[in-house]
């Protein structure tokens, strides 16, 4: 063989092996931004699981400010049954900004504030909140490296070649950004 085709015959393998290492990239990038999303899905869940409790020990307390409890709920309710990524991100937005409400109501009340149960509970959630907003962080941060890639000259071309298509960042709403009002 001469060394034309030697030269020829190297560089296509490199061509393949830069191929084969940039889709393994994609996928692994794919793969960490599914993953993220579960974590956030897992510490949704469990906060859903923290707030029946939480309504509960603030009942008692609260009977005049039935709506702020209707509406922890029925935010509550809504992220459960949400299915797709879009509609658990507004779930998880309104349920942010009820339970907000919630604790901001419940410093007019001593004696709620000073209960075990419910100072328990408002720490779980503390934590759960702050593990929220890792977890959207680490997606966010995912989706920004892979759409980057898809982008970028040459993998550009691998990932049209392969189908794989740019992710949508964890947004907040814009309603979601106010500061929450409470009147009394």
């Amino acid at each position: 063989m001469s060394i034309a085709l030697w030269i020829i015959l190297v560089i296509a393998g490199l061509i393949v092996l830069y191929i084969i290492f940039k889709f393994n990239r994609l996928i692994t990038l794919r793969n960490r931004i599914e993953n993220a999303w579960s974590q956030i899905d897992v510490q949704l869940k469990r906060r859903a699981d923290l707030i029946p409790n939480l309504v509960e020990a603030v009942k008692g307390y609260m009977k005049h400010e039935k709506s702020v409890l209707e509406n922890v709920t029925k935010a509550r309710s809504a992220l459960l049954q949400a299915g797709s990524m879009a509609s658990k991100a507004k779930a998880e937005n309104m349920l942010e900004g009820a339970l907000k409400s919630l604790f901001a109501v419940s410093e007019a009340y001593p004696q709620l504030r000073a209960n075990e149960n419910f100072m328990q509970l408002q720490e779980e959630l503390s934590g759960t909140e702050s593990k929220i907003a890792y977890s959207r962080q680490f997606y966010n941060d995912s989706v920004l490296e892979f759409n980057n890639l898809l982008q970028t000259f040459p993998t550009n071309f691998i990932s049209r070649l392969f189908t794989f298509s740019a992710r949508e960042f964890f947004k907040v709403e814009e309603a979601e950004r106010k500061p929450v009002k409470v009147k009394f």
